[in-house]
């Protein structure tokens, strides 16, 4: 194979991978967990970031028979939209075995940092409702954006979980994994590996938010996305310079610990998670 045919064939594929539809999700999809199972919340900003961001959460319910919810915070800006944004979150979620949680039905509104100044009354409402959520919830590990990740209602997300953090008792501790989509963070400490199987059923997921892929076909590049992870985590996380580990697709992180009211780094001395590994071993 030259440069030139290795280079078509991508082509070929994202071309291709416009045209799946979502596939049947049958009746009962969701894996057994034990009753006392760890669990996990996915903050989402929109329906869709649980496909897109949820690589590990998806390990954890697999491999170590985690709890994996998805909190959808907002159902999108377009109301005339939300009703068939949540139908298709719900097949999303069925889809890859997660439980979702909707927050005052219909989401919540105007989750952003232009909103918390102009609104203080609605920003503290959404505020109370998150801690409550994390309070009954009681997660392990709780997936949120980072601070900079580009859309204003990412962002939005990050700061309106945080705040809610510290509304809770100094006793509450969760680890917490930071996730990019619009934005790359700067300074990840965690790269995961996901396999062939992870992947495709992100992308099988990911059709299943058919609005969304009509108007641009994101899902298609899902793939390729993860590919460039790879690329980047292996000088961002494992260090400039050194080996690139042997994965084809993976999601960049930042782990850390919510510990006493603020948030604490985590020593870890493997920065790679391969899928040979069971991702629960992580957060022991």
């Amino acid at each position: 194979m030259n440069a030139r045919e290795f280079v078509s064939q991508f082509d070929h594929l994202i071309k291709k991978g416009r045209t799946l539809r979502p596939r049947k999700i049958p009746k009962r999809t969701r894996p057994w967990t034990p009753s006392k199972a760890s669990k996990a919340l996915i903050f989402s900003p929109h329906p869709d970031d649980e496909c897109i961001v949820g690589g590990l959460a998806l390990r954890l319910l697999r491999e170590a028979k985690w709890n994996v919810v998805n909190v959808a915070v907002t159902l999108g800006s377009k109301k005339d939209r939300q009703p068939a944004r949540r139908r298709e979150l719900q097949n999303s979620c069925a889809s890859l075995g997660f439980d979702l949680m909707v927050p005052r039905e219909q989401g919540l509104e105007q989750i952003t940092l232009k909103s918390c100044r102009q609104n203080r009354a609605r920003w503290k409402s959404a505020v109370k409702i998150i801690a409550g959520i994390l309070a009954g919830q009681r997660p392990h590990v709780i997936f949120v954006p980072h601070e900079h990740d580009g859309h204003p209602v990412h962002v939005g997300t990050h700061f309106l979980v945080m705040a809610a953090l510290k509304m809770l008792p100094a006793g509450f501790t969760c680890h917490v994994v930071e996730t990019e989509f619009w934005g790359p963070m700067t300074d990840p400490n965690l790269l995961v590996e996901l396999s062939v199987a992870d992947v495709a059923d992100q992308v099988a997921a990911l059709t299943c938010h058919t609005g969304e892929v009509r108007r641009n076909p994101y899902h298609a590049r899902l793939p390729a996305w993860m590919v460039d992870n790879v690329r980047r985590g292996a000088e961002l996380v494992g260090g400039q310079g050194g080996a690139s580990p042997d994965f084809a697709f993976g999601t960049i992180y930042r782990l850390r610990k919510w510990s006493r009211s603020r948030l604490t780094e985590v020593r870890r001395g493997q920065r790679f998670l391969p899928c040979r590994a069971n991702a629960g071993k992580l957060f022991e």
